[in-house]
């Protein structure tokens, strides 16, 4: 039974996620927002309510802080890895020199916030006795973070208007688009928040570590949203659609830190976090540096015209983290 409403939670979040991509598209375009704020900021949020839902419902009815933890992280590592895909099965020129290099400022924003959380791991003890509240003061700091990086956005001006031979969707009526985006992102949480409950579930039968099962099978089930999206938003063509939403979903999940960090409300989160989780995060701040240096020198073929020189390492990197990760339970 459980698999059948896995397979449910898939199929809607498949349907609405073509059409929430496609729906991001015509706004990015008739606002002039962007494609890369766009994804950013509204897809994000919208692709990343399963992983708050599942992280919170974790340390505040579960109360495991690892299970809660490890999901967050462990869906920013799955989250890089679709990038994989994506270059794999954009044909021609590897999918990352069609995006911006604007990407690298969330990337940069991305090794930040795992600093913060890492170091808030590594000096628990120290650390604990500093907090706001339910609170610590690593909490406080990724949500500031994200504040400043979110008001930076929105006072950046709009896009230029492009020329009329490259606009995809003039004669698109934008009348409705938004409610439609509404109603298809409302699909997309909702399923996405079920795949959670049934993801965790499935975890129960397992009997893994919290830590692996939140860094691995509930990364990958909450992440299936951003997957959906962004296969769609490249076959649109919107290659910055998909990366903006990968990496604002990716900066979004480790600002949840305050949110589960509050829910917990026994004691600080990190300060009963397990060093295990060191094992994920180390693995997210190689992964982004490899995709900034791959952002910043940017590769125009693909080797043996498969995929670029960044895939195969993203791939190792995923696999030996999930190696590790499993036997330190």
């Amino acid at each position: 039974m459980v698999w059948l409403k896995f397979a449910v939670c898939v199929l809607i979040i498949l349907l609405a996620g073509s059409k929430t991509a496609q729906y991001a598209d015509i706004i990015a375009e008739k606002t002039r927002l962007g494609r890369l704020w766009v994804g950013m900021l509204i897809l994000a949020i919208v692709t990343s309510m399963p992983e708050l839902v599942t992280s919170v419902s974790s340390v505040s009815l579960v109360h495991d802080p690892n299970l809660g933890l490890g999901t967050l992280i462990g869906t920013c590592i799955f989250n890089l890895c679709i990038l994989v895909v994506l270059d794999i099965m954009n044909k021609g020129k590897p999918v990352l020199s069609l995006a911006s290099p604007k990407h690298i400022r969330s990337l940069a924003i991305g090794i930040l916030l795992t600093s913060i959380i890492g170091t808030g791991i590594i000096f628990k003890e120290q650390l604990s006795v500093l907090h706001l509240s339910y609170l610590g003061i690593p909490s406080i700091l990724v949500l500031v973070v994200y504040i400043v990086v979110l008001w930076q956005l929105t006072k950046q001006r709009r896009e230029t208007p492009p020329d009329s031979s490259l606009l995809q969707y003039d004669h698109t009526s934008g009348r409705y688009v938004w409610l439609k985006f509404v109603t298809s992102a409302l699909a997309i949480i909702g399923a996405g928040i079920w795949l959670s409950v049934v993801g965790e579930e499935i975890a129960e039968v397992t009997g893994w570590g919290a830590s692996f099962v939140g860094s691995l099978l509930l990364a990958i089930t909450t992440s299936l949203p951003e997957v959906t999206v962004a296969f769609a938003s490249v076959r649109l063509g919107a290659v910055d659609l998909a990366v903006g939403d990968i990496l604002g979903a990716n900066m979004l999940d480790l600002t949840y830190l305050f949110a589960i960090d509050l829910a917990y409300g026994r004691e600080l989160i990190l300060a009963n976090a397990s060093r295990a989780n060191l094992v994920t995060l180390a693995l997210l701040g190689v992964m982004y540096i490899v995709l900034a240096i791959a952002f910043k020198f940017p590769a125009q073929r693909k080797m043996f015209g498969l995929a670029s020189w960044y895939t195969p390492i993203l791939v190792v990197l995923y696999m030996v983290g999930a190696y590790f990760l499993f036997h330190l339970q």
